[in-house]
This record gives C-alpha cells, structure tokens and sequence, in this order.
C-alpha cells in the first residue's frame, strides 16, 4: 500500500485515495467534503465517462431523437440549434439516461441487444477512465497545484476486477496510485439502498454474465416475451441480486487497502475527519 501505516499517512505531503462502493453510501459526500477544503482535487469516475468517453454517443442520441421531430430536425440539419449535454458532478443523469434500462420500447426501454452493445461501451469507457488516474493524480499537482487527491469512483468497478487474482491488472495500477478505500454498508444500509432504488429504479451496469444470466432468468420467471417486458419492473428485480453480486467482490478488493463504515462516511464534517477516518482505517489493518 502507499501508506504503510496511519503515522505515515498523517506526514504524507501528497495523500491520494480512491474511494469505492455502492451507490448510495456515502462516496460523494466523502469526496465533496474534503474538496471542500482547497487542497484536494477531485476526481470523478462517472463525469469523466460522460465528458471524454461517453460524451459523444450521448450527444448523438439526443440528437437522433431530436431528428425524429419534423421542427428539430430542421433546425438541427440548417445548424440553426446545439444539443449537448449539460454534465456536472452533480448532475449525471445524461449518462444514466444513455445507458437505459432493457425491455418495451412503449415503455421507455431497449432492446436487449442495444442495451447489451451500450453496457459495453459504458464498461470500455469507465476502464479508461480508471486507468486516467494516475495521469488525473499527477496532472492535479503539477498543474493546478493541488497536494491531494481523490478519486471517486463509480459502483461498477467491482464488475471489471477480478477479486480472486491477487495481481489483478486493474487493481495493482490503481493501488500503485492511490490507496483503494471501501465504503461498507451493513444489512440496515441494504435495505435502505433497495427501497431507495424501488422508489426510483435507475439504469446501473453490470457484469456481462450476470446481466444475461439475471435477463435469462427473468423471462423465464416471468413467461414475459422480452419486447414486453416492463423495464423499472425488470431493474426493480435485479437490483437486491445485483447488491448480492457485488458484495463479497468489494470485500475482496479490500485487501488492496482499507475499510470504513457508511456511519463513518456519515459523520465526516470535513478534512481533519476524513486524515483522521483514514488513519484509523490503517491502525485496524496493523497486525
């Protein structure tokens, strides 16, 4: 690890971490409170996606339904108007919007080959984006001056590790970067994340083979043909599986690092408590 221990950590003139976890307990509240401070720069996963990797295929989609209105298309095609995406680190809906959810196009979803080709493209992107950090962590000291850094990433980022492989390829370059960071929620976070989820089901991504087998399985509980199948319906549904899959994937990333509580993340108030959060977290793994 970077950090050999929390005595370390506290003297390090350049402290860098990288953050994980679901969605939903706590990764950006973490990152904007040490922003907060003037001294960290902020790296987010999912906004470089939208921005430099995704930025284009969102732009073009919008502009395909757009063309589909005889007033838009017109004005798109004499240049008279833009469309773009407005994407911020608080608003990353256009990316979730991009991805969809699979199922009855009357129905707001995809179908499910569509929806496979732009699980793809989201997968390719969000590893590119991973593997900017190290350019990001750099880039933040030498250009803007920033001694620290964090990276918060999005909660797919246990679907391109391989949590058995102790050199995993993914893992070994962003340890050697930043220290790995999970956020671990207990059974009452579970819960709370699923019944945030059933009120306002949203487009996630997901492991290649999980997704076919959770979409194999669906149909087949369900006798739904797969061009009626309700989307929020067949999110809703894979949400708690999708929660079961990830689990024991973050806990084996966690050997490249450190762990702290959803309680933890919840009382950060600002730098001091995230030096002292992490240093604890480093004092835990000592023998």
């Amino acid at each position: 690890m970077l950090y050999r221990d929390a005595e370390h950590w506290r003297a390090a003139p350049q402290k860098r971490v990288l953050v994980y976890g679901m969605s939903g307990l706590g990764k950006t509240h973490m990152s904007t409170t040490v922003r907060a401070s003037g001294d960290w720069f902020h790296y987010s996963i999912d906004y470089r996606i939208g921005t430099r990797y995704m930025g284009e295929l969102i732009a073009d989609n919008a502009k395909a339904e757009a063309m589909k209105v005889p007033f838009l298309r017109d004005l798109l095609l004499s240049d008279s108007i833009y469309i773009g995406s407005n994407i911020t680190f608080d608003n990353l809906s256009p990316v979730s919007t991009y991805l969809g959810k699979p199922g009855d196009p009357a129905r707001g979803g995809l179908p499910i080959d569509e929806y496979r080709r732009r699980q793809e493209q989201f997968r390719q992107s969000e590893l590119a984006a991973l593997h900017d950090t190290a350019h990001f962590a750099d880039r933040a000291q030498r250009l803007y001056g920033y001694p620290h850094f964090i990276c918060d990433t999005g909660g797919s980022i246990c679907e391109w590790v391989d949590p058995d492989d102790d050199a995993d390829p993914l893992m070994t370059t962003l340890s050697a970067t930043c220290l790995p960071l999970w956020i671990k929620g207990d059974a009452a976070h579970t819960q709370a994340l699923i019944a945030r989820f059933d009120a306002a089901p949203k487009p996630m991504a997901y492991q290649p083979d999980f997704l076919l087998t959770c979409w194999q399985t669906y149909l087949a509980e369900t006798g739904t043909a797969p061009a009626r199948v309700d989307p929020d319906a067949f999110v809703r549904w894979t949400y708690a599986r999708a929660l079961a899959h990830r689990q024991p994937r973050y806990e084996a990333m966690a050997r490249w690092g450190v762990t702290v509580t959803a309680d933890e993340v919840a009382s950060l108030k600002g730098e001091a408590d995230f030096i002292d959060l992490v240093a604890a977290a480093l004092e835990r793994r000592m023998p």
